[in-house]
């Protein structure tokens, strides 16, 4: 998360307080300059949390606005911290310094709770290649898809996404979108792509390739064939996904 950034920087900050940077001839400016160098990043890491923490689902929100308030609170004390040194009360700035590592650090637990146990920002998608067999699957019948609409359906224990073409061209991919889970089979198809219905992520058919956000990581796709009137797929290799997203990048 952006914030780990922020969280970074003040442990930095905190250490050079820690060995006594600033009371050695020569470099007295150093704990205070890590300081201004933390609250510059501050800006950034916070507008950067502030637009994830507008798609969480409304229990991470929750967590998330705490974790804001820690890190909005250790900026406070570290902004406090730079006052006192430029003013020369060194004391009181390594005081405040050393509270504001603290609630920072605080923060920085209460996010880990957040990406970790809550999965914010986690690629909800990632478990799938471990989830299917190798091989191929059977998905049903050619007559069980109509051309052009999204079909559920399940391959060993993950959901995917089917959607056959004219011509017999079926698409597969996992249906938990890799953002934040969400049923891409319930979403919009639209020029080769698929639009997931609760942020709007588009992911190409062909794929799995994430054309557009908020996702940032791509869906796992199926290679597909037909076989005795049967739709029959298996998981896209990580070379071939691999190959593919180096095809689409020079493209």
């Amino acid at each position: 998360m952006p914030s780990a950034y922020l969280v970074g920087a003040r442990l930095r900050t905190a250490r050079a307080e820690r060995d006594g940077v600033g009371a050695l001839p020569g470099q007295r400016r150093a704990a205070s300059t890590l300081i201004g160098v933390g609250l510059a990043a501050a800006v950034p890491a916070a507008a950067a949390g502030w637009a994830d923490w507008a798609e969480l689902r409304h229990r991470q929100m929750r967590v998330g606005l705490v974790h804001a308030a820690a890190n909005v609170t250790g900026v406070g004390l570290y902004a406090g911290s730079i006052t006192a040194r430029v003013r020369g009360r060194t004391a009181l700035g390594k005081a405040l310094g050393f509270a504001g590592l603290a609630v920072v650090g605080l923060g920085g637990a209460i996010g880990g709770h957040l990406a970790y146990r809550q999965a914010s920002g986690a690629n909800h998608a990632a478990v799938v290649p471990e989830l299917v067999k190798p091989g191929w699957h059977d998905i049903g019948e050619v007559a069980d898809f109509p051309v052009g609409r999204a079909v559920r359906r399940h391959v060993d224990d993950v959901a995917v996404l089917v959607v056959r073409e004219s011509g017999n061209r079926v698409h597969i991919l996992a249906d938990s979108c890799s953002h934040m889970g969400g049923p891409l089979s319930q979403g919009a198809i639209d020029d080769g792509c698929v639009r997931c219905p609760w942020h709007g992520s588009v992911f190409r058919l062909q794929d799995g390739w994430n054309v557009r956000g908020p996702a940032t990581a791509p869906q796992p796709a199926f290679e597909t064939r037909i076989t005795g009137g049967h739709v029959e797929a298996r998981l896209l290799s990580t070379e071939a996904a691999g190959t593919a997203d180096a095809s689409h990048d020079a493209a």
